[in-house]
């Protein structure tokens, strides 16, 4: 099986404060893996550094073989078609409808006129395959309104359909149901999860709540002030694990 991300003593600050420090993990092909921790411990800044969002000033970071820091900007961004990110406001367009929204997915792949051609000009089999998407996702019926109309739930489900049809090999998701009550949210983790399951997508995922995280990730990834304090598989982090990664701050 191939590492598709390793991190080797990876460091980052901002202002002189150090984010995450001396941070070293593999992930391999179709994994996937959640990281927990306290408010500030750097979950964010670590899901940064895996897409070349932020550049890790110690350590290396390396993706699908490649190291960040000795990427072009066109480099870079060839790179990020095989990475779907899934940030924690969701990254939609409000004004624009569904189909539009999920067309972004492949903006990485065709070019600034490439999408807004297919913004404009939808062809019918990609309109067909975004409805298949949404099909699978609940929310077929939702193709062609506005994104600023649907609930948080659908929102959610609409970046989870515009990160699958990317056709990545790793998805990023930073916090993706934080703003949805448990009940929700674990119906999106369930989708989320079984989706990429099913396509082999290497999913990576920071998450607020420890009990989901428990749930559906084999894999877990503690961290602590900007360092991992552990890094095992779910069914081996105990109780006292959890409580001493959470004394220092907040869930």
């Amino acid at each position: 099986m191939a590492t598709v991300v390793q991190l080797t003593g990876a460091g980052v600050s901002f202002g002189g404060v150090r984010a995450l420090q001396g941070v070293t993990f593999p992930v391999e092909e179709g994994e996937q893996v959640c990281v927990i921790g306290p408010s500030g411990s750097g979950k964010s800044t670590l899901l940064g550094l895996m897409n070349g969002r932020l550049m890790a000033e110690s350590g290396s970071v390396e993706v699908f073989g490649q190291n960040l820091a000795g990427l072009t900007a066109g480099q870079l961004r060839e790179l990020r078609c095989g990475l779907a990110w899934v940030p924690q406001d969701l990254g939609l367009v409000p004004n624009l409808r569904v189909l539009q929204n999920v067309l972004c997915g492949k903006a990485g792949r065709v070019g600034f006129l490439g999408l807004l051609r297919r913004l404009v000009l939808t062809r019918m089999q990609e309109a067909e395959r975004v409805r298949g998407l949404l099909e699978r996702l609940g929310i077929p019926e939702k193709l062609y309104e506005r994104t600023d109309t649907l609930s948080g739930g659908q929102q959610q489900r609409v970046a989870i359909a515009r990160a699958l049809y990317q056709e990545p090999a790793v998805i990023l998701a930073d916090e993706p149901v934080a703003s949805v009550d448990p009940g929700r949210a674990r119906s999106l983790l369930e989708l989320l999860t079984r989706e990429a399951r099913e396509e082999g997508i290497t999913l990576i995922m920071s998450l607020h709540h420890v009990d989901l995280a428990r749930e559906f990730f084999p894999r877990l990834i503690g961290l602590q002030a900007g360092r991992v304090a552990f890094d095992e598989p779910a069914g081996e982090v105990c109780g006292e694990k959890l409580r001493a990664l959470y004394a220092t701050g907040e869930e």
